[in-house]
């Protein structure tokens, strides 16, 4: 027996689901607003929470079908047409996806997740100009919300703009004091700025404060690459060892041989032995 026993309701079920949802047990959730549609085949909230735990399961196609329903019978419905912007990203049809977000910028202008997804989804795409007025738009719409302004941060830093990027993190992380990400993204920029003596000060703060960091192969790095450039030789070879024994070591070695961080370590035995 369930939470309301034999009830057939189906806003009963519909709310059950949503809960299992919420709780991550999108399985769940999908079988209780199955139950919803069998006698209300055309309640939108149970088709489109249907989409959203579907998505979650990574049954793309199937959450689209779910989406369709819900735009047939609400062509304005700009929640629908933003995650079946999501499903058909996540299929790999990212041209399609950008059409997605576009028609649920139009049905409604203000629906900030849209413009928010479509910047990160043209990012990925290297179209950073075009990403950041995205992003922009979707910071206009909801001013308060951490997300866009965060990855604002992140594409400038890939375009180089260090310090614009210093800038957003920096904002994010004095609005949000639990945003960890913020606050590393911030050493990160400090030390593409040279500042590497404060981007350790920013990793050590972080260490204090949450001791899982301390396994963190990126976080390893990051003090590896600035005890480099500090010359501080003997810590940077120790860390960046650390790092390349991880899951990630591959890519962490990459990075440190094309890292100009490290060029004072070139030649040094020890270090091409580590990046080999």
């Amino acid at each position: 027996m369930g939470l309301f026993g034999n009830s057939k309701n189906p806003e009963d079920y519909i709310y059950q689901g949503i809960a299992m949802l919420q709780d991550n047990k999108p399985k769940v959730a999908v079988n209780l607003f199955k139950k919803a549609l069998k006698s209300e085949p055309k309640n939108v909230t149970a088709l489109y929470n249907q989409g959203l735990a579907l998505n979650q399961m990574r049954k793309y196609q199937d959450a689209i079908t779910c989406f369709d329903k819900v735009i047939e019978i609400n062509p304005e419905d700009s929640p629908s047409y933003n995650n079946r912007a999501i499903a058909m990203a996540e299929l790999g049809d990212t041209d399609e996806a950008l059409d997605w977000y576009d028609k649920a910028i139009k049905a409604d202008a203000k629906y900030a997740p849209a413009h928010y997804n479509k910047g990160v989804l043209l990012d990925k795409k290297l179209r950073p100009d075009e990403a950041l007025k995205c992003l922009d738009n979707a910071i206009k719409i909801e001013p308060k919300k951490d997300n866009p302004k965060f990855y604002k941060g992140i594409v400038l830093g890939k375009m180089k703009k260090h310090e614009e990027a210093l800038n957003c993190f920096q904002n994010v992380y004095r609005n949000n004091r639990n945003h960890l990400d913020a606050y590393f993204q911030t050493g990160i920029q400090l030390a593409e700025l040279d500042r590497h003596e404060q981007a350790l000060k920013v990793f050590d703060s972080i260490l204090e404060r949450y001791q899982k960091y301390k396994d963190n192969p990126h976080f390893i790095y990051a003090k590896s690459r600035s005890k480099a450039a500090l010359n501080e030789t003997a810590e940077a070879l120790t860390l960046l060892k650390i790092a390349t024994k991880s899951k990630a070591g591959k890519i962490i070695k990459k990075w440190a041989a094309e890292d100009k961080a490290f060029d004072k370590l070139v030649g040094i035995p020890e270090f091409e032995n580590i990046i080999k």
